[in-house]
């Protein structure tokens, strides 16, 4: 199976590709267990993207129909587990870049015996736009991505008016975007840009209960930043 790192680098990305070392247990992981978690798709031309192909047949990917939650930087997986366990009912999706995240992601999954979570190693706006059909999703997770915190990076922040009309044509009517954020600026343009977007209705901005408190968050709220939660209902189909 090709890695992520077999490609050439994208030149602009909407998140920072840090080392990808793994330890032996990950590397065990992701021999043992990819084929079982990790869908299989066509690579684009370069680093993590995916190629134009047929959007993928949920059904026969998950062995079930049943509605799909996908979680767009899946990390190492720990909210990813903690939804799909907690809602055996629904079908979850991870897109994660990260060699390694997706490694840990994989221990966590052989761990529990999780049926209903599946991978994709890839950019997940390109995997959005060449995997998933128009209107399959329920609910699109981001957590916590990139905060671009100079200005002059703001334009490689994920959540854009781009993604904004991507992730439209992805929710069905009644879908959540859920977001959440520990940078007070990025919280700001997230808003500015769903208050504007007529097809969006801000339902919640409680923190979202079902994502666990990882290692990450603890140290953003010990080094005294506040955690943004928004919850956005598609009302309007593109």
């Amino acid at each position: 199976m090709d890695t992520i790192l077999d490609h050439p680098r994208r030149s602009v990305v909407s998140y920072v590709r840090r080392g990808s070392r793994m330890t032996a247990s990950q590397r065990t992981w992701m021999q043992t267990y990819g084929p079982r978690w990790i869908v299989d798709v066509a690579p684009g031309d370069l680093a993590t993207m995916v190629a134009p192909q047929p959007v993928l047949d949920l059904t026969q990917v998950f062995g079930r129909d049943a509605p799909l939650i996908i979680e767009i930087g899946s990390g190492h997986g720990e909210t990813l587990a903690h939804g799909a366990e907690l809602h055996p009912e629904i079908n979850f999706l991870g897109f994660e870049v990260f060699d390694a995240s997706i490694a840990s992601t994989l221990g966590k999954l052989a761990a529990t015996g999780l049926k209903n979570v599946r991978l994709v190693v890839a950019d997940a706006v390109s995997g959005l736009t060449h995997l998933i059909g128009t209107h399959a999703v329920h609910e699109i997770w981001v957590f916590f991505p990139d905060p671009w915190q100079k200005k002059r990076h703001h334009k490689r922040r994920l959540v854009s008016q781009p993604f904004v009309d991507l992730a439209a044509d992805k929710l069905t009517r009644g879908g959540v975007l859920r977001l959440a954020t520990d940078w007070d600026s990025y919280a700001e343009a997230m808003t500015a840009v769903l208050d504007s977007d007529t097809r969006f209705h801000l339902s919640s901005t409680a923190r979202f209960t079902t994502r666990p408190i990882t290692k990450f968050e603890s140290r953003a709220v010990t080094a005294g930043r506040a955690i943004h939660d928004f919850a956005y209902v598609l009302e309007e189909l593109s």
